[in-house]
């Protein structure tokens, strides 16, 4: 961040606001630190009715897997605070900020303790909305918009293939706790319908969690400010598909299907995550790339059916953000202080930031996996997990280009930018960050180098969370750094950090060579397709609002009439398939014999419609259209529904009014197309098919009345509203009673289209009576002007 926007106002936050702001993750921390001491068996439930008629409660289910997840949120969330306190410390929006991460935090906590399904979702959804306006906080900037709406429409549309997914599996199950899901999940694997289910619920964690071919949005959203990229983007938000994965594998582990989908998929993510880092010359996006990789490589130790795997998830989780998000915090200082992320035009920078230098090489040594490191367990962890289980041969292959480039990417951002001095090198007089923007990537990276060196403390938490992902029982965890693991490894890490450091002795060229062999081919992938759907929709919004909003009231009609004959017909087929019985006795129905007033009625809105046909003068045409209002409102009264035909008569007749009022306008307005002769003729095929299309609904309408006038008429719903209606309702007339109390929100929002029915015609009587006024002053002015020729 270089600088600030002069159009941007606000009032920056006081010392006081902003440590009061920062409270708030700290206690939430404290509170995860109590339950992780208070209990080493945790599985704490709650239960809050919510809307009990339809089975939704506010369930909250806290275990091992929800304790991780919530020191992730809480503990980083500590430090993104301090930081983005020095990052923006005279940003006009910090207050902001504030707001859009702690809304983002609390909906990241509700994601990780919800039990229901539809919670989830509402939580889930709500990270992704939170996101996208995080990603657009500097919304000025073209960038941030587009990535906001790219990571918006990626992860939310997703979203609704989950959301789609869960209905089906509530269905399917009949209950939507997920802790009780979980436990019944494996009676369900074979059902016909149950890999649909699946597929539908890993689109949307692979969406959310980047992975192929949903990757491209991840590096994109680093046009966020740093601190955002750093909780979001690295440490939280990304992991939530990784955490609904590590939950349906304690059911689904077993399972041969969702072993080969989760170490493809994770595979091919991790591999070309790594490979694309090469391509970045932004150090952000490096950082990023590296991160879609790291998640890849979560989601094929997810796939591995063992306890093992399940001890290398959580320490490598746990890991990966102590790690990656001081490496962000690395890249926003040096922005914040350079102006600039490009890595071509950075270098030398440890004489002038030692203090960030020193933080940065902390973190790479954990990200290369080096010994003493939290990030060397982890890989340790990772390399048991992939030894004590059969993996493909591409995850193997994966894995590698993973970690050889792992070590790369962790030396670009702690030797390159701050020890080397490259030729273009643009920014040699820097000065050092604000004490805040060090201390939030100093305490992160200490806590991740503390647990290295003394994995033991850490133990039995990752033990307790593994227990949550796998239904085997885990033994005794070995995490500790010895001598004799690092004897049998050490050749291991060896090679690795030699080709790393290849690969980053050679960064250039392979960045140059890699790039041209990729212009080689047709653009293809995940970012090539949203870019065309994407540019595709103005075209076909405009192709289907040319087809369907023509403007023509005609077409109109048919395709409303179509579409009553087409669904009609489909439901009497269905009825005739699923073997309803139908009988229709038209002397039955026709005995007793209509009374005078039912036939009188019906005869007026027959006459009123003919009418209308014939009609060629507009406002003939509107009088006689509402014979056929004041026809059914006469109906109504016959059938004894008085309250209803006087609604029919009242909203009729302030139709008839307005659109009068709209038609002596148009008539009195001589400049107006409206007073030109109309040719209503139509073509004899056009008449044809508008004749046969009103003589077909007509059949089809009439066909369903009988069938439903011949089907037994089912009691239970009006018996229900009969006995409840005085003892619910104290409400003695019932339709009354349906209307105010059991359709209440139908009532109201009846009443809400009527009050902006009044609002909408206000205007127009309005400008009828300005252009009554006009047309008054103009006949009089031309009146005044002809006395005046008169001699």
């Amino acid at each position: 961040m270089a600088h600030i926007d002069p159009t941007l106002s606000g009032k920056t936050p006081t010392k006081i606001e902003k440590i009061l702001w920062s409270l708030l993750p700290l206690g939430g921390l404290i509170a995860v630190i109590f339950l992780w001491i208070s209990n080493y068996q945790p599985a704490y439930q709650y239960q809050l009715p919510w809307f009990s008629l339809l089975n939704i409660n506010f369930l909250i289910y806290i275990d091992g897997l929800s304790l991780l997840m919530l020191s992730l949120i809480t503990g980083i969330g500590c430090a993104v605070y301090l930081y983005a306190a020095g990052y923006f410390a005279d940003h006009p929006q910090l207050r902001r900020l504030y707001v859009l991460l702690s809304v983002f935090m609390l909906a990241m906590i509700g994601c990780v303790v919800s039990d229901h399904l539809l919670l989830f979702f509402l939580f889930w959804e709500l990270t992704s909305i939170t996101s996208f306006l995080l990603v657009l906080f500097n919304y000025q900037a073209e960038e941030n918009r587009t990535s906001a709406k790219q990571a918006l429409l990626v992860t939310g549309s997703g979203g609704l293939c989950m959301l789609a997914g869960f209905l089906w599996l509530w269905q399917l199950t009949g209950t939507a706790q997920i802790s009780e899901i979980i436990k019944i999940l494996p009676d369900y694997l074979s059902q016909p319908h149950f890999k649909w289910i699946l597929l539908l619920i890993l689109i949307g964690a692979f969406t959310k969690s980047a992975q192929f071919p949903f990757q491209f949005w991840l590096p994109n959203a680093m046009a966020a400010p740093t601190p955002v990229s750093a909780y979001l983007h690295s440490a939280t938000m990304v992991k939530l598909g990784i955490f609904l994965l590590a939950r349906l594998d304690y059911a689904l582990s077993d399972w041969a299907l969702w072993q080969q989908i989760l170490q493809t998929v994770g595979s091919i993510t991790a591999a070309w995550g790594m490979m694309l880092a090469l391509r970045e010359r932004d150090l952000k996006k490096i950082l990023a790339w590296s991160t879609v990789a790291s998640l890849g490589t979560m989601v094929v130790l997810i796939g591995l059916d063992s306890s093992s795997a399940s001890i290398a998830v959580v320490t490598f989780v746990l890991a990966h953000a102590l790690y990656k998000a001081p490496l962000f915090f690395v890249a926003g200082n040096i922005d914040h202080a350079t102006g600039t992320r490009i890595i071509d035009h950075l270098g030398g920078l440890k004489r002038y930031m030692p203090w960030t230098a020193t933080v940065a090489i902390l973190a790479a040594l954990s990200m290369a996996g080096m010994p003493t490191s939290f990030g060397f367990i982890a890989k340790e962890a990772l390399t048991v997990a992939k030894e004590a289980d059969d993996t493909l041969p591409f995850s193997a292959y994966g894995n590698i280009i993973f970690s050889i480039i792992a070590v790369a990417v962790a030396a670009v951002a702690a030797i390159r930018v701050f020890w080397l001095h490259p030729g273009n090198n643009i920014t040699p007089h820097v000065q050092e960050v604000r004490i805040k923007m060090l201390l939030a990537p100093a305490l992160v990276a200490i806590v991740g180098l503390f647990i290295g060196l003394t994995p033991q403390l850490a133990i039995p938490f990752i033990k307790i969370a593994a227990q949550t992902i796998t239904a085997k029982p885990i033994g005794d965890v070995d995490l500790y750094f010895n001598w004799e693991a690092l004897q049998t490894t050490g050749l291991t890490i060896l090679a690795t950090v030699l080709f790393g450091l290849i690969v980053f002795y050679f960064w250039d060229r392979l960045h140059y060579a890699f790039d041209r062999f990729l212009k080689l081919f047709p653009q293809w992938g995940g970012a090539a397709t949203y870019t065309r759907i994407v540019d595709q929709i103005p075209a076909l919004t405009a192709k289907v609002t040319g087809r369907f909003q023509h403007g023509l009231l005609s077409g109109y009609i048919r395709w409303m009439l179509g579409f009553t004959l087409i669904s009609l017909t489909l439901s009497l087929i269905w009825a005739i398939s699923q073997g309803v019985n139908i009988s229709v006795n038209i002397t039955t129905l026709l005995d007793p014999l209509p009374s005078l007033g039912l036939i009188s009625a019906a005869t007026l809105i027959c006459i009123g419609a003919i009418f209308v046909m014939l009609s060629a003068k507009p406002f003939i045409l509107l009088l006689n259209s509402g014979l056929v209002g004041f026809g059914s409102a006469l109906l109504f009264v016959f059938v004894s529904a008085p309250d209803v035909a006087l609604t029919q008569f009242v909203v009729e007749t302030i139709l008839v009014i307005i659109l009068s009022s709209i038609l002596i306008i148009l008539i009195q307005s001589k400049s107006a197309d409206f007073n030109r002769p109309q040719d209503r003729r139509k073509h004899p095929k056009q008449l044809l098919f508008t004749l046969l299309l009103s003589v077909l609904v007509a059949s089809i309408i009439l066909v369903t009345l009988l069938v439903m006038l011949g089907l037994d008429f089912d009691h239970s719903v009006s018996d229900f509203y009969i006995e409840n209606s005085v003892p619910e309702a104290y409400g003695r007339n019932i339709i009354n009673v349906i209307l105010v109390d059991f359709r209440a929100l139908d009532t109201f929002g009846e009443v809400a289209v009527m009050l902006f029915s009044l609002l909408a015609a206000r205007p127009l009587l309005r400008e009828l009576k300005r252009q009554t006024g006009l047309l008054k002053r103009n006949k009089t002015e031309k009146s005044q002007e002809v006395q005046d020729e008169t001699p």
